[in-house]
């Protein structure tokens, strides 16, 4: 029998890093930044990676690029070797510690529903709230996550494919998010222990 929990990340040591790359509109214009590190080695305390930067809505004068919409960041693993099967579980949990921000789990599937025959992977989205300054463990249902098509809910009705997965990311947004969540540009920061997969 399957063990009830599953280790997807667990960022206790600096290699952890080269599972994962940066984006953000700056890639399109935009001057948000972003930086991903692995933090407590000098000082003795436990590892974690630390996901931090600056949005910003402002857009590079001279840029040709036309933006919808700025002040976004994101961290995205590289691809798995293959897939993993996550179909024997039910839930994302994530050991957080963060600012009060409203941050969005992604999990990127093998394309079927968007564009068939395109390379553009699907992608299922979910807020997740931080609340400020204390660790916290969010759980999130395979079923909450919703389909989206460029960040925004496609009216498809479809099922996530767990077994099929391909990538994960965290990012934000200036704008957004849950209510009573802090939002608008400026610093952010999240700290990740560990990503795992649950059976509930």
């Amino acid at each position: 029998m399957l063990p009830s929990e599953r280790f997807v990340f667990n960022f206790n040591s600096k290699e952890e890093l080269n599972r994962w790359h940066l984006y953000s509109d700056s890639e399109y214009g935009g001057l948000s930044s972003a930086s991903l590190e692995i933090t407590g080695a000098d000082s003795g305390h436990e590892l974690s990676g630390l996901f931090s930067g600056n949005l910003s809505l402002d857009v590079a004068e001279g840029s040709t690029w036309r933006m919808n919409r700025s002040g976004f960041c994101g961290m995205r693993s590289k691809k798995f070797n293959g897939f993993i099967d996550l179909d024997s579980y039910d839930t994302i949990a994530m050991r957080l510690r963060g600012d009060g921000r409203c941050y969005i789990s992604t999990i990127y599937t093998e394309n079927w529903i968007n564009s068939p025959g395109q390379q553009e992977d699907n992608s299922w989205q979910a807020f997740v709230f931080v609340p400020k300054d204390q660790w916290h463990i969010a759980k999130i249902p395979l079923d909450r996550y919703l389909p989206t098509w460029k960040g925004n809910v496609i009216s498809t009705k479809v099922e996530m494919n767990p077994s099929r997965i391909l990538a994960m990311s965290l990012s934000v947004n200036a704008e957004g998010g849950i209510p009573g969540a802090k939002s608008g540009p400026g610093d952010f920061r999240l700290e990740i222990d560990w990503i795992k997969a649950l059976r509930t």
